[in-house]
């Protein structure tokens, strides 16, 4: 049997595109094993798995100011030794990784030893942390044809992000019941992601008198953003989070709002759903969202809002313009080259563990 060894941490983002190889890797007959930090986000969603796992010390790559500049070097080459002392007992055939800091001592150590790299990039710009691992993998997966050009190109392939492929098994019936919503009206879907975007939330709020002539309107609205004054509002649902069920939201959701963030939008692009996205704007981020939103947009993907623009008059314009040119956004998905991310990673590790 095969080993493999996952890696990626410090997200859900950096987490959930592994989790979806996991059934193909199984499939496949690898014996698969995750290493992350010791107590990482990582950590908790690979608890649900059964899967082996083994932490080691992580530090972040800081490019500003800060005391722990000093002292996460040393967790860093800690957690190379640890990394170094597994891989050379384990043994794995490949290592993948979807990045994040705790990836790079992984990487970097198996690499060392021989063993066989394939990372992936999700943003259109490689990530500090991926782009200390690019020199020594052997293939470097990406979801933008406008990152192909930022990578060495004997080891670039674009891929798109592995969704997990529960999220296309939704049962539209079940979301509508879950909602008290009515088969007859087309539903809104809008995330902000896990702790919610307060600016899209308020948005969409404000916009609810006139969204709702004509659509419903379910929000996963993150942790403790739900609006107690709009709990009897017909036609609007909010939720903090949902988890098995995001598959039936999915299912019933005619158009979706939604931040940019690069495994969130690749899931929209999977499910073919036409979308709005908001990015999180440069003030807050390293920019990456507006990249990711350009290039969906540029490929006929989405409708992009830029958060300094956004007013209740332009969201409505165009919620309505969406709609109403909806299947000209599923045509263009369709055609794209970065719905079978899954099959073309799983032919990625087949040749580096055949070679």
């Amino acid at each position: 049997m095969k080993k493999i060894v996952l890696t990626g941490g410090g997200s859900a983002g950096h987490v959930t595109p592994n989790i979806a190889l996991l059934p193909s890797l199984k499939d496949a007959g690898f014996e698969v094993t995750y290493m992350g930090s010791y107590d990482g986000i990582e950590k908790r969603l690979i608890s649900d798995f059964n899967l082996p796992y083994v932490g080691i010390s992580t530090g972040k790559f800081r490019r500003y100011l800060d005391v722990k500049n000093f002292t996460d070097p040393f967790r860093v080459v800690k957690g190379f030794s640890e990394a170094k002392k597994f891989l050379k007992d384990y043994r794995p055939d490949v290592i993948f990784s979807k990045g994040g800091f705790v990836s790079v001592p992984v990487v970097r150590a198996g690499a060392s030893l021989g063993i066989p790299c394939i990372i992936h990039e999700s943003d259109m710009t490689p990530g500090l942390a991926n782009k200390i691992c690019i020199p020594v993998a052997k293939k470097v997966c990406c979801n933008f044809p406008e990152t192909l050009q930022q990578l060495p190109s004997e080891k670039a392939v674009l891929t798109g992000s592995p969704i997990r492929s529960e999220l296309a098994q939704g049962n539209k019936l079940a979301g509508l019941n879950m909602c008290s919503f009515s088969a007859n009206k087309p539903v809104i879907m809008v995330i902000g992601g896990s702790q919610g975007a307060a600016n899209v939330n308020k948005a969409v709020r404000d916009a609810l008198p006139r969204l709702l002539t004509d659509f419903q309107i379910v929000h996963l609205c993150g942790k403790d953003k739900v609006d107690n004054l709009l709990l009897n509002t017909a036609g609007y649902k909010q939720f903090e989070y949902v988890k098995a069920e995001l598959k039936d939201l999915f299912a019933m959701a005619d158009l979706v709002i939604s931040r940019a963030g690069a495994n969130a939008i690749c899931e929209l692009l999977a499910l073919k759903k036409p979308n709005i996205l908001i990015p999180l704007p440069a003030t807050s981020s390293r920019g990456d969202q507006l990249l990711n939103a350009k290039s969906f947009e540029s490929q006929g993907f989405s409708i992009v809002i830029n958060e300094d623009d956004l007013t209740t008059e332009l969201l409505v314009d165009k919620v309505h313009e969406l709609y109403f040119s909806r299947q000209t956004f599923r045509d263009a998905m369709n055609d794209s080259g970065q719905m079978d991310s899954i099959k073309t990673i799983m032919s990625l590790i087949r040749e580096v563990t055949a070679a």
